[in-house]
């Protein structure tokens, strides 16, 4: 279809033929792309111009008066719908905008700071425990959770030691909290 005339290929992409179609999009394409980026825009912007024409000949199809002047059509159209998105750019103003939304879900400031104070007086009693106690307590908090068996075999220490040892050491991080 590449050396079909002009006139044939509009009548039989008119009538939804699709190879008729790609055959003028391939003579055309880069006709109506330079004419649209020129123009300058970005290129999604240069794109949806560029398939406005295409979406124009489709419409006018059937009212090309003379098929031998398709570039010229399709020239003008691109210019035209460039003209067009050039207008509705310059109206587009960005500005700074926003919107603050309260988070109704979050607790109050009061409640949310005595919580980072809270944790920062846990933290401060962690870090007077000592180093094996602050091992046990941060393995038994991990996420996922370890079972006690993958502690044992991290710490070399006898499965059933485990939670006595877990269990003097809160009872030492809450003595310390209490001094605090």
């Amino acid at each position: 279809m590449t050396e079909t005339p002009v006139a044939e290929l509009l009548v039989a992409a008119g009538a939804g033929n699709q190879q008729a179609w790609n055959t003028l999009v391939d003579r055309y394409g880069r006709l109506v792309w330079s004419v649209v980026r020129g123009f300058r825009f970005d290129s999604a912007t240069a794109a949806d111009v560029s398939q406005t024409v295409w979406l124009r000949l489709v419409e006018h199809c059937d009212r090309i008066r003379d098929p031998d002047r398709l570039a010229s059509w399709l020239a003008t159209t691109a210019r035209n719908e460039s003209i067009r998105a050039s207008r509705r750019l310059a109206r587009a103003v960005p500005t700074e905008f926003s919107i603050e939304v309260p988070d109704d879900t979050a607790p109050p400031l009061d409640e949310r700071l005595l919580d980072d104070e809270q944790l920062r007086e846990v933290l401060g009693a962690f870090d007077e425990m000592s180093p094996k106690c602050r091992e046990i307590l941060e393995l038994l908090c991990t996420d996922p959770p370890l079972d006690y068996e993958a502690i044992s075999g991290i710490l070399g220490m006898p499965v059933g030691s485990i939670g006595p040892t877990r269990s003097r050491c809160i009872d030492r991080l809450r003595r310390l909290l209490e001094r605090r």
